[in-house]
């Protein structure tokens, strides 16, 4: 293979993604639904979190405002997912790099680390909280661009 033909396959998205958080409840499903809208049906994405969680209707409203929905998606652990093969994993929080680094040390798989704030953190008033989750969707979408656009 020549390094032109390398170069273009590595701008090519993967067949498939799973993004993982902690709890599936902010981060990793903001990316599954950003990286579905961005790069379309060709590519199998999903997202799982380490633990079990609850549904955040900041998320919500964050993705409400771009154009986007969760529609009625639950957060699930790693547990749950049917498929547990994927090209890659993007890992938002921590404690998700450990846990996919040890489910994928004997598989070939890429398990990248993208750090991202956790917005539950942010405190104040209702617009400074939705600020905090903004700034995340809007972090993700541009690490999702960066990485997996197929348009470069």
């Amino acid at each position: 293979m020549n390094a032109d033909k390398a170069d273009e396959d590595s701008d090519k998205a993967p067949a498939s993604i799973l993004f993982v958080c902690g709890m599936n409840a902010i981060r990793s499903p903001m990316a599954e639904v950003i990286a579905r809208d961005m790069l379309g049906s060709g590519t199998y994405i999903a997202s799982a979190g380490v633990r079990p969680g609850k549904r955040d209707p900041f998320v919500d409203a964050v993705l409400e405002e771009v154009g986007l929905s969760l529609d009625k998606r639950q957060p699930q652990t790693l547990d749950d997912l049917e498929d547990g093969f994927f090209d890659i994993i993007v890992t938002l929080a921590p404690e998700a790099h450990h846990r996919a680094l040890e489910l994928t040390r004997t598989n070939a798989v890429d398990v990248v680390y993208w750090p991202t704030p956790d917005p539950t953190v942010a405190t104040g008033t209702r617009d400074q909280i939705l600020a905090a989750y903004r700034e995340v969707r809007e972090r993700i979408r541009a690490m999702v661009a960066q990485r997996f656009d197929r348009s470069k």
